[in-house]
């Protein structure tokens, strides 16, 4: 698989989380990398994210999660815009303190109409994981966008 050229590029996820996932264009999501079957976005700080306690709040690892996944389908199949998650489960692992989140996605096994991943999550800086969310994503039959 390493040695598949990606077929989207990062600035074409880049713009279709804006623009089609406008709410995630909000979060201000950074791609730091995009190859094929693996994506590592960064989501920077804000204090908006924080819930009581001090913590990240689970919506914003989750969301990040979630366009992480997106990103490593998209990666393998193209601009796909419809292909779409029909499960996600996050484990939740340790309490992540005010900073970046990292999201470290690789795809698992990619079929004709799913795709299963799984996305780990960080705090910069940190080893440990804060998270860990598998996801399947459904692949519409005709691969096209809309």
């Amino acid at each position: 698989m390493a040695d598949q050229q990606p077929r989207i590029s990062e600035t074409q996820f880049e713009e279709i989380s804006r623009q089609r996932v406008p709410f995630i264009g909000q979060l201000g999501v950074v791609v730091d990398e995009l190859g094929y079957g693996s994506v590592n976005l960064r989501i920077p700080f804000q204090d908006d994210f924080l819930r009581p306690g001090g913590t990240i709040a689970g919506p914003v690892m989750m969301g990040l999660a979630d366009l992480a996944m997106y990103g490593v389908v998209l990666s393998m199949i193209g601009p796909v815009e419809l292909a779409v998650t029909t499960s996600l489960n996050i484990n939740f692992l340790r309490r992540p303190r005010p900073g970046d989140v990292l999201a470290h996605a690789r795809i698992l096994k990619l079929g004709r109409r799913l795709a299963v991943g799984e996305v780990t999550l960080y705090r910069d800086g940190d080893e440990d994981p804060v998270a860990h969310v598998t996801s399947t994503y459904s692949i519409p039959p005709d691969r096209s966008s809309p």
